[in-house]
């Protein structure tokens, strides 16, 4: 493969090396190494966006955004081999660093059966690991690095413990395989389908021709053959119908999803606070469910590329990997177990914290007030049925104006009291707050620029708890064994509500809605990113649209909040007093 343009003298490039897995199949690779002979730690990645497709020419609105806001991103390089929510190689090579991007089966010039995070792909990436870690280029030390795709896979493989694996980061990546993606609190989320399509079947190996060509080397992005589409389907999983077919925590999901008593690499996990339905809940649950000794969480916020690739991020990073796989003594080890950019209204102030949850954390609980449909401090103490549609916009509790800033940072939970006219119903709880003037305020998050403060979901039939994983501001549903509703009977349901952090000016409300649907901001925003099919309304594309996982005859019912002094509905949320 030969080069369209020079590049830097420090750096040699490898292309399309081949990287041969215990079934024979060849998965192809891009190695960036420093040009000095010498033996140097590695930083892989292994996802299924194609090695040669250029950032800028994949993903062009996220890529414009991003630089346009964050200049710091393209200084310093000339990003001709900028990739998808990977390292730039050009900033990582010259301080001794080899960066080896692998095409996954299927995907990009490596050819096979694509099945996302199947036990056959995470067998590949350890091979792949173990590969790079006895190449006469690595000092025996591979660390694992990337964004989405490229982390959740890195919380698989670990639990596999492959020997040359020597530390990882993981930039926003789910790990449980059905709370956190594909199933939230049982509903179904159409996001992978829709994906499928977006972003993986638009790269899929054999497309030859019909597909790109890499910017850096002119070679074709999609492997030089050029199969028809008939071919092309048969060399791939049935994604979203797959996810469908698996509607409960069974042994598809368990087989993609982390295995916390099995991970004891050194991690930093990186969550971003506007990562409602993906891109939040599993970093959490990494740091307090993994057997790691060596673990840090970092919370942000922005867009959930954004700050891997910011000058913040990078020192982050590198000050982690220069520890653990060069061996350098900077602190690290010293450096406080969690580092936080908390969220106020119009901007953010880091902090660093020992545990998570927070150890100074105030548990408070809002009751509900049915009569004035508030949000009070003091427990309900009257009978009241309040309904509504049960795939409508629902009901809203508001609390009176703050009296002084308050801060909410951490994870928080609702319980609620609900029956349905049919036998189940799909409850969404959105977190909100309201200007004195009653202007919702949003916030940029991983995806969509309309997000709100926090989210949860819960299917009525799915209430059951795992006892022993369980804690009073994070249930853990089980997801095993449905539990139809009897008509207009009450039951009680622990709804998890996925981490947030937001400093609540004086004068501000604290809003809760209980709806039958996902949240919208706006009917309409006209916002659209060139990597997704809907527009951006709030949820940005983490939606429970899908009409087979939704049947009218179960759901469209009408759905009643039930009060009284023995049926307490609340919002619990995590006050961190002032120091």
């Amino acid at each position: 493969m030969n080069e369209l343009t020079t590049p830097p003298e420090y750096m040699q490039i490898d292309w399309d090396v081949q990287i041969k897995m215990d079934d024979g199949l060849i998965l192809r690779a891009d190695v960036y190494r420093p040009k000095t002979p010498g033996k140097y730690p590695v930083l892989l990645s292994y996802g299924p966006y194609a090695k040669g497709l250029a950032f800028q020419e994949g993903y062009p609105s996220a890529w414009q955004k991003m630089i346009t806001e964050h200049p710091d991103v393209p200084y310093g390089s000339s990003n001709l081999y900028q990739n998808w929510e990977v390292v730039d190689p050009e900033k990582w090579v010259p301080d001794g660093y080899v960066c080896v991007r692998v095409d996954s089966r299927g995907c990009g010039r490596s050819p096979g059966f694509i099945d996302h995070f199947s036990p056959r792909e995470t067998q590949d990436f350890y091979e792949c690991i173990e590969w790079a870690g006895v190449q006469n280029w690595c000092n025996g030390k591979v660390g694992l690095s990337g964004v989405s795709y490229f982390g959740i896979n890195q919380w698989q493989v670990a639990g596999k413990n492959p020997p040359h694996l020597a530390a990882m980061c993981i930039w926003e990546g789910a790990s449980d395989w059905y709370r956190d993606m594909t199933h939230h609190g049982g509903i179904l989320s159409t996001f992978w389908a829709n994906w499928y399509d977006m972003q993986v079947k638009t790269v899929q190996y054999g497309l030859g021709e019909r597909g790109p060509r890499s910017k850096a080397t002119g070679a074709l992005v999609c492997g030089d053959e050029t199969l028809d589409d008939k071919t092309l389907q048969q060399n791939r999983c049935s994604f979203g119908d797959d996810i469908l077919a698996h509607p409960l925590d069974d042994d598809y999901h368990k087989a993609r999803s982390a295995n916390w008593e099995k991970i004891t690499v050194p991690f930093l996990s990186a969550g971003n606070w506007g990562g409602q339905g993906l891109h939040l809940r599993g970093n959490s649950e990494s740091f307090m469910r993994s057997a790691s000794k060596n673990k840090w969480l970092e919370m942000h916020g922005l867009e959930h590329w954004t700050h891997f690739y910011t000058d913040y991020g990078i020192a982050l990073q590198k000050r982690f990997f220069n520890h653990f796989l060069k061996g350098e003594e900077n602190g690290w080890d010293k450096e406080p177990a969690v580092r936080l950019q908390v969220r106020h209204v119009d901007h953010f102030e880091n902090r660093t914290e020992t545990d998570w949850p927070l150890a100074q954390t105030k548990w408070s609980r809002l009751h509900f007030d049915p009569t004035h449909q508030g949000l009070s401090d003091q427990p309900n103490s009257h009978e009241h049925v309040l309904s509504f549609d049960a795939l409508g916009e629902g009901l809203s509790f508001l609390s009176k104006p703050l009296e002084e800033q308050t801060e909410l940072t951490g994870p928080l939970a609702a319980k609620l009291w609900v029956s349905s006219s049919t036998k189940d119903a799909d409850i969404f709880l959105v977190v909100r707050i309201f200007t004195p003037d009653m202007r919702e305020v949003t916030f940029a998050g991983a995806i969509d620029p309309h997000t709100p403060v926090a989210q949860g979901w819960l299917r009525a039939s799915h209430r059951a708890i795992d006892e022993k994983l369980t804690r009073p501001y994070r249930p853990f549903h089980t997801h095993k064994t449905p539990e139809p509703l009897v008509k207009g009977q009450p039951v009680e349901l622990d709804v998890e509500i996925w981490p947030t952090s937001i400093v609540i000016p004086k004068g501000y409300r604290i809003g809760l809605s209980v709806r039958g649907k996902d949240y919208t901001y706006s009917k309409k925003t006209g916002l659209k990113l060139s990597n997704f099919k809907n527009e951006l309304l709030g949820c940005g594309p983490f939606l429970h649209d899908e009409p087979r996982d939704r049947l009218s005859d179960v759901f469209a019912g009408q759905t009643s909040l039930h009060f009284s002094k023995e049926m307490q509905n609340y919002l619990l949320i995590p006050v961190i007093p002032k120091k």
